[in-house]
Formats: C-alpha cells, sequence, structure tokens
C-alpha cells in the first residue's frame, strides 16, 4: 500500500495544488468574475453545445455503419477515426489550417461562398469535432455493436417497424455507451488548445476559450486569472468522472478502455 502514495501523490498533487491556490483567500471568486474568464466560459460552452451536436449528427452514422454495415475497409476507415485521438494538437490543427485554410484545399470554394473558418469561432467548432468526435464514434460503435440481434428481430416479429426497433430497442439498449461517448466528447472538446490555437488563433470574446485564457493569461503575468480558468476546467473534468461512475457509465468507458 505504502508503495501506491508516491504515485498517487505524483497524479493528483498537482491538480489538488492547483485547485487549493485557485481557492485561496477567495483568487478564485475574484479572477472568475473577470471579464476575459467569463467570455470565455460563454464561449466554450457555446461552441461545445455545438461540436457535441455536429459529432452526435456525424458519428452516430458512421457509428452504426462501422457497428452493423458490411464495409469495405472498415478496419482502415476506423483506424482514420481514430487517428486524431493520437495526432498532437498542433498537428490537428495545422491540417485542418492546410484543408478550410483561404489557400487551403478547400480553401476556394469556400472563399467563392464568401465564407472565412480560419480563426472564427466556427473554427472552435470544428477544431473541437475534430479531435472529440472519435471518442463518441469509438463508444457508440462498440455499444451498437454489443446489442443483441435476438431482441430486435423480436420487436420485429412483434410488429415493430424498423424505426421503431432502433428508437425503441437499440437505442436504448446502448444507451450507457452512447452516453458514455457523448460525455467524454464533451470533455474533450472543453479542454482543446493546440488545434484551436492554430486552426482559430486567441482572439478574446471571438477564438479565445478556457484552455487559451489559462495560456494568454499566464503569458500576461496575470497568473491568478490563469489559475481560476484552470480550475474550472479542472471542476468541469472531476464531473464528468462523477457523473460517468455515479450514473452507471464507468463499465462502458472501461470497456472500451475510456475510462
Amino acid at each position: 500500500m505504502p508503495l501506491l502514495v508516491l504515485p498517487g501523490l505524483f497524479l493528483g498533487l498537482p491538480v489538488a495544488t492547483l485547485v487549493a491556490r485557485a481557492l485561496a483567500g477567495g483568487a478564485l471568486a475574484e479572477a472568475v468574475t473577470a471579464r476575459v474568464v467569463l467570455d470565455a466560459l460563454v464561449l466554450s460552452l457555446a461552441t461545445t453545445a455545438v461540436s457535441l451536436a455536429l459529432t452526435v449528427a456525424i458519428g452516430f452514422p458512421l457509428a452504426w455503419a462501422l457497428a452493423r454495415g458490411r464495409l469495405r475497409g472498415a478496419a482502415v476507415i476506423e483506424t482514420l477515426v481514430d487517428l486524431p485521438i493520437v495526432l498532437p494538437p498542433s498537428v490537428a490543427g495545422l491540417a485542418l489550417l492546410l484543408v478550410f485554410g483561404r489557400r487551403g484545399l478547400l480553401g476556394e470554394p469556400i472563399d467563392a461562398l464568401g465564407l472565412t473558418v480560419p480563426f472564427t469561432t466556427g473554427a472552435v467548432v470544428i477544431a473541437q469535432t475534430f479531435v472529440a468526435a472519435p471518442f463518441f464514434v469509438r463508444s457508440a460503435r462498440a455499444g451498437l455493436a454489443a446489442v443483441d440481434r435476438d431482441l430486435e428481430d423480436a420487436g420485429r416479429t412483434d410488429g415493430a417497424s424498423e424505426l421503431q426497433v432502433v428508437r425503441w430497442l437499440t437505442i436504448p439498449l446502448a444507451a450507457p455507451a452512447l452516453a458514455a461517448g457523448l460525455v467524454m466528447s464533451w470533455a474533450r472538446a472543453l479542454g482543446e488548445f493546440g488545434a484551436t490555437i492554430m486552426f482559430a488563433g486567441n482572439v478574446e470574446g471571438r477564438t479565445q476559450t478556457l484552455p487559451l485564457v489559462v495560456y494568454a493569461e499566464f503569458q500576461a503575468g496575470q497568473l491568478d486569472r490563469s489559475i481560476a480558468a484552470a480550475a474550472v476546467l479542472v471542476a468541469a473534468a472531476f464531473g464528468v468522472l462523477v457523473a460517468v461512475r455515479l450514473l452507471g457509465w464507468g463499465r462502458a468507458l472501461d470497456a472500451r478502455g475510456l475510462g
């Protein structure tokens, strides 16, 4: 047991110190009301909500196809889906810039429509979706694949349409895995830094999310504000993990290598 103390201190002490410093002397309460922190918090919540909706819209059909379809090259597709998880965030941001930038692969068609993607709030959403969607796809694919097909067949035998089978049987049975994927995707999007700063920049009130505030305020010598923003992120991450465990999704995460 004593041998576990040192690893526990190594992993927990830095975070505990950060939170304690944020709470000491009311620094957190004062700094978290700063306009820059509040603006970043609102922007982070808004962009992660949109990116989560996009993740479901893009990820669920893909997860369904991987779990239920007989796709040629499914292993290659799964590898491509997992790739953003292991890519350094700065590389992900650069890759997005090379596709959506003014001189990028899709730059001319986007420019012809009168749109600008890089260094906008939309770029923040794209970056968050790019790095976070794989977590949902992985979890959803595993959950959908684990649903007992005999139960679905029984529903069809009782006269349920295909849509009713999916709505009332498949999705409820896969719900723990779907919920776990959603929670982890949201948490990943909330904490995104590298791809965002490369692709969307660090513009206060437009692209500056909470992780970017931590960096920007630290660089500007505003340590209390940096610590306050970091403490909010720690609280969000802690809340996500507690929700996962309390709501019974822990087993779904552990089974998929996410917990």
